[in-house]
């Protein structure tokens, strides 16, 4: 897919094979539509005068052009009341944009949806926001099937605009096609079958991304080098399984190498079978979905890269297979960390908080500012939250803030849910210093706790995208968009 912008564009002077021109209530003509209908001698306000079409935002109709454009097609879209225009209407408004052009044969379109955006901050949100919808719109994973689904044809977009808009649209466009590209990655890995997506797989996935880029270093830890490092929670996890363990280290270097980095940890269970504590059968396919964590840290990580930050940023995906076997750790057995705390793995399908603790413990080593760890974490977490927002704990208020605003930016929203001591307790061992799980309910919250403890030196969240990171039998990409708003936010602050 490419992406391209027109600014101070008469729409009827735009070669394409489908302008998407916006109305709104009442039959009100855009400055586009305008344009358009003085080139095409009243065309489109004829249209209207005969048809049912009101401008409401559930409405659209494809006319065919005449000679006096340079297009194939006009897709009229209905837009609700202008005065109401805002990027959530703007996404709904795209979203159907792209399914009707689907329809079509149209290879390259051109959308003016944006165009009578006065306000700056509305309009680069609602580039960015548009251009994922219409991305995520098209995304198609079929590799697997011998008969393909019918693809959408469209190869190219363009952001088109008849006057110059008031944010830096080449900006804006630049980042969403960025981030369109890392939810891309993300949701490639994340699909994929747990018998291809394998520690292996990621750790080379990764080891491809730095070839792409100068600015990037990437390290594997294998799991002789975790075991000569202390790391004996990942460990048990990973030693249940044939396929080992990889620890995949990421570097970006934007920044002066005296910028600390921004931390991120990825949760990367290629497949969850909860372990001896093994998982009922139903729906446990969707346990390949367990990595979308380390997924949307590289989805972040390589948005970033392709967005040139001036920042520096190293992320840590922890990746492990979950198996029951004979080499299996076994409810009831102790293991010491890398920090040296000792665990008690009450139940091993609370395993990603186990690899995830060795990888918190690491990243500490490069001085990071802050800390921010993505996680499948916990089931309580769809029980609170559903399937809608992603749960936010912290140990630094602040960071909460900057991250609920990010992702309240670009449409990828989060909940902060607390993280008091007395959660902690419910974390208590009688033969080590904590459980891997807690007693008396609060699971998202007592898992944030247990990863707490290894998290005490630095600025640190956790996200809990185990309702958000797919949906029904595909992963959203969720919450790369997020992530790279804040990195984006941090950036230029």
């Amino acid at each position: 897919m490419n992406y391209s912008l027109l600014t101070s564009t008469n729409p009827s002077e735009v070669k394409s094979d489908c302008l998407v021109i916006p109305i709104f209530a009442n039959k009100k003509l855009s400055h586009a539509a305008t344009q358009l209908d003085a080139a095409t001698d009243g065309m489109i306000s004829k249209f209207l005068s005969i048809s049912d079409f009101s401008g409401n935002n559930d409405q659209s109709h494809l006319l065919y052009a005449d000679s006096n454009t340079q297009c194939s097609r006009i897709l009229l879209i209905g837009c609700g009341e202008e005065n109401k225009f805002d990027q959530k209407i703007a996404c709904s408004v795209t979203k159907q944009a792209s399914k009707e052009i689907a329809k079509t044969s149209a290879k390259h379109a051109t959308l003016f949806l944006l165009d009578t955006l006065a306000e700056r901050i509305i309009c680069e949100q609602s580039i960015r926001q548009s251009l994922l919808t219409f991305a995520d719109s098209v995304y198609r994973f079929d590799k697997y099937k011998s008969e393909k689904k019918k693809s959408p044809k469209i190869e190219h977009l363009c952001m088109a605009f008849t006057t110059e808009p008031p944010c830096d649209v080449a900006t804006m466009l630049k980042q969403g096609v960025a981030i369109a590209k890392g939810m891309h990655l993300s949701r490639d890995l994340a699909n994929q079958p747990g018998n291809i997506c394998t520690p292996s797989y990621i750790a080379e996935t990764a080891q491809s991304l730095g070839r792409q880029y100068d600015s990037v270093t990437i390290e594997v830890l294998e799991e002789h080098d975790m075991e000569a490092l202390g790391m004996g929670s990942f460990l048990s996890v990973s030693k249940g399984s044939a396929q080992p363990g990889k620890m995949v280290i990421l570097q970006y270097s934007g920044a002066d190498a005296s910028s600390r980095p921004i931390g991120l940890v990825g949760k990367g269970v290629t497949f969850d079978t909860g372990g001896i504590s093994l998982k009922p059968g139903a729906n446990m396919d969707e346990m390949k979905f367990d990595m979308c964590g380390a997924a949307s840290v590289m989805g972040a990580f390589n948005a970033c890269v392709e967005m040139q930050l001036p920042i520096n940023v190293v992320a840590v995906l922890a990746t492990a297979e979950n198996m029951p076997s004979s080499q299996a750790t076994k409810p009831g057995d102790i293991v010491t960390s890398m920090s040296g705390k000792t665990i008690e793995v009450l139940n091993t399908d609370a395993e990603g908080r186990l690899v995830l603790c060795d990888a918190l413990t690491y990243i500490g080593r490069y001085d990071p500012a802050v800390v921010i760890d993505t996680a499948t974490l916990t089931g309580a977490c769809i029980v609170a939250l559903g399937h809608h927002i992603c749960a936010v704990l912290s140990n630094d208020d602040g960071l909460a803030k900057d991250l609920i605003e990010a992702g309240n930016d670009i449409n990828d929203k989060t909940w902060q849910l607390p993280m008091d001591d007395d959660y902690s307790k419910q974390l208590k061992s009688a033969f080590a210093d904590l459980g891997n799980i807690g007693s008396g309910g609060a699971g998202t919250i007592t898992a944030a706790c247990f990863l707490g403890k290894f998290t005490e030196a630095y600025q640190w969240a956790h996200i809990d995208i185990a309702g958000t990171a797919w949906k029904g039998k595909d992963a959203t990409g969720r919450p790369v968009p997020l992530l790279s708003q804040y990195l984006i936010n941090k950036a230029y602050s």
